[in-house]
């Protein structure tokens, strides 16, 4: 497959700026197709981007022979079925993450890929960052000695869309469409997919939920204890209706000869803490930031190089988010 031209499942935010424009910014990449059920979006987004087909609905977009790959930038509820569809129908699939809205989903997913042996790559982005690739290189180069401990600390105050009523609420708080973590499934898998990146994967997650504020249904509240697979313990808290004096968004690998610390959201400079003294880090990100990842799928897509962010590698992030909301 030397040319990949995409149809974009879903025409929403997150393909304006994140991943949209990467697409076309890559030799041998194009977007020949959108969809989306809202006519006048679909329209309006082709047009705008100049992209020559639009639809309005996906089994069509799937079906044109001029579009032999798949970008699903749906909610989570729609993400095994459109990728399910798509690798029936002989063509790679792209997919926003979490890979799908719960963890059985993801089982699915994977075993139509390998049943097809068509590939479906998963959008967790910020593994592919500059930013995230130095917090790495610094946990693994020895700096901060023998790992011993990972903290998560993520607090945010309410959305002014919180506050408004169950039909006005924004889809992340519609457990029907976003699979039923409210804001901890659209944030958390960000988190919970670095830190299995880094230091292997999760195999033992327990979590404690609580809805506080009570302005939606969802939990807005979660404390997390988890064991990674090399046997090192860590511990997570997200508060998603604090006051805004608690914001926070931090990671903290603790070692035996220092720590380092970083967000996953703000991208606020990396602090690194050793015998030798304190260092602040700043690491620049490019303009699109999923044009690292995307530029990695379509190599592997062309046979020129390999992306390691497959769904099979996207499942153990469900798992773990399953798992911490008592879901399994």
């Amino acid at each position: 497959m030397k040319l990949i031209n995409w149809g974009f499942i879903g025409c929403g935010e997150v393909t304006e700026k994140k991943s949209g424009p990467a697409f076309n910014e890559i030799e041998g990449s194009h977007v020949e197709a959108v969809m989306s059920r809202n006519e006048l979006k679909a329209r309006s987004y082709a047009e705008r981007h100049r992209v020559r087909k639009w639809y309005t609905d996906a089994q069509r977009l799937i079906d044109d022979p001029d579009v032999n790959a798949i970008y699903i930038a749906t909610p989570p509820s729609s993400h095994a079925t459109f990728a399910i569809m798509a690798m029936k129908a002989g063509k790679p699939v792209y997919v926003e993450k979490p890979l799908a809205a719960n963890y059985e989903d993801c089982a699915r997913i994977n075993r139509i890929s390998k049943e097809t042996g068509v590939p479906c790559f998963v959008a967790y982005y910020r593994r592919y960052l500059p930013y995230f690739q130095r917090v790495n290189e610094i946990i693994h180069s020895g700096a901060i000695g023998h790992l011993c401990n990972v903290q998560l600390r993520f607090s945010v105050p309410p959305r002014d869309l919180d506050y408004n009523s169950s039909k006005q609420l924004p889809w992340r708080l519609q457990a029907d469409i976003a699979g039923g973590g409210g804001y901890f499934y659209d944030l958390a898998p960000h988190q919970l997919d670095l830190m299995q990146n880094m230091f292997g994967v999760i195999t033992r997650a327990h979590g404690y939920c609580a809805n506080r504020a009570k302005l939606y249904k969802a939990d807005d509240t979660i404390s997390a204890c988890f064991l990674f697979e090399n046997g090192m313990p860590g511990s997570a808290s997200w508060c998603f209706a604090g006051h805004k004096s608690a914001r926070e968004d931090c990671i903290e690998v603790i070692g035996d000869r220092g720590m380092v610390a970083f967000s996953v959201y703000q991208y606020n400079p990396i602090r690194l803490v050793t015998g030798e003294g304190r260092r602040s880090i700043t690491v620049p990100n490019p303009p699109y930031v999923q044009l690292p990842i995307i530029r990695s799928v379509i190599e592997d897509l062309q046979g020129v190089g390999s992306c390691g962010c497959t769904s099979v590698s996207a499942t153990p992030v469900n798992w773990v988010m399953d798992r911490i909301l008592g879901k399994l």
